[in-house]
């Protein structure tokens, strides 16, 4: 007999505990061993009972979802899954608690209390079960700090850089955009999977703390150096001339945005002058776009495994044959930097 993901449920509404106990429950392999109304109570039943994963409310009385997580951070080994309701308080605290190591987050369809929340049930579940994978990666080696597939060293100069990420995503690329210098004299595109709405904040949180000007892109947007466009949630958005366009053209991958529609319409504008990086994610999104720039004879970073929240991405990214280098997330700025200035 396996053993079950056990899941404390953390919701202020006894309707939400009940619809999301029941969305796990009816999974054979997971059940919840408990509840919390409010935010002092999950402290106490995380820390006493230790469970492989906790959905966690954001906004709370008492204490909310970012507090108890800065409470029991450190003191547990579950991975915390946000429930967020799409508030502009509610998008800056989800951010700031996927900063400091929440494992992922999931919009309430719509508000607080959701009687549509079955619409997320399976992005829940599916959310559920990587974050109880995560637990068990190997500690106990930190991989090689680079890992190449070919001898890089491009001939070619950069005009452009390309990021794609999801599960794990914002706090590497905080970590990564904020570091990089403000003259790099080049766009930088992004691509991180999160609902509309999310991506504003996130651009905005960004745009505080970097040297270049972050912004969430718009439709028909000049194209300018030494700035970052973060497609915004519900739009793919994609290249064309000197100019970004947003399109709703069907998801890709199940998402919208996704990094293959940017890379691909990448690849096309900027051929081999461009540089794709590829960072933590679930699913494949980017291995074909990856396939598409090599073809272009761009060049090509991937996350590492260890330092991956999710090794799905930047594995199948991997496995395309078209990675250039292999990357710890804390490297991969220095690297974005160094290749971009022809520092061979």
């Amino acid at each position: 007999m396996f053993e079950k993901i056990k899941v404390l449920v953390v919701d202020d509404s006894a309707f939400m505990r009940k619809m999301i106990s029941d969305m796990i429950n009816s999974e054979l392999d997971m059940e919840v061993v408990d509840t919390a109304k409010d935010g002092e109570i999950a402290i106490d039943k995380i820390l006493k009972l230790n469970p492989d994963v906790v959905t966690l409310d954001v906004e709370m009385p008492k204490k909310n979802g970012l507090e108890v997580l800065k409470a029991v951070k450190g003191r547990t080994s579950a991975q915390v899954i946000m429930l967020s309701s799409l508030t502009s308080e509610g998008s800056a605290i989800t951010l700031e608690a996927l900063q400091i190591g929440a494992f992922d987050f999931i919009q309430k369809p719509s508000g607080s209390i959701s009687l549509d929340i079955n619409k997320v049930k399976d992005d829940l579940v599916e959310k559920i079960r990587y974050a109880k994978s995560s637990n068990k990666k190997n500690k106990g080696k930190i991989q090689s700090a680079t890992i190449t597939q070919s001898k890089l060293k491009p001939s070619n100069r950069i005009d452009a850089v390309v990021i794609g990420a999801s599960t794990g995503g914002p706090k590497v690329l905080y970590e990564i955009l904020t570091v990089l210098p403000g003259n790099l004299e080049v766009p930088i595109f992004v691509v991180q999977h999160m609902p509309a709405g999310f991506t504003k904040a996130f651009a905005e949180r960004i745009d505080k703390n970097s040297n270049l000007r972050t912004l969430e892109a718009a439709d028909n947007l000049i194209i300018e150096k030494n700035k970052i466009y973060i497609a915004p949630g519900g739009y793919h958005m994609i290249i064309e001339g000197n100019k970004v366009r947003l399109d709703l053209s069907p998801t890709m991958h199940g998402v919208r945005p996704a990094v293959d529609k940017l890379f691909f319409s990448a690849a096309e504008k900027y051929r081999s002058n461009l540089l794709a990086v590829i960072l933590t994610g679930m699913g494949r999104d980017g291995a074909d776009g990856v396939r598409e720039i090599k073809r272009y004879g761009g060049t090509i970073i991937a996350q590492d495994e260890y330092t991956s929240t999710v090794y799905g991405m930047p594995k199948s990214a991997y496995e395309t044959g078209c990675v250039d280098i292999v990357l710890p997330d804390n490297k991969v700025a220095d690297e974005i930097t160094k290749i971009v200035r022809g520092n061979y």
